[in-house]
């Protein structure tokens, strides 16, 4: 069976980039408030 890995780079200002930056923040906040808490962002 033939394996495939891919890879992915993106730079500064690219709109992945602020997208991740938005879900991370949204989890945060959620830990914060309860560290049990679960959390499915899609951005």
């Amino acid at each position: 069976m033939t394996k495939y890995k891919t890879a992915e780079s993106v730079r500064r200002g690219h709109p992945d980039k602020l997208c991740d930056l938005i879900a991370d923040s949204i989890l945060d906040e959620c830990l914060r408030h309860d560290r049990y808490s679960r959390c499915a962002c899609e951005v």
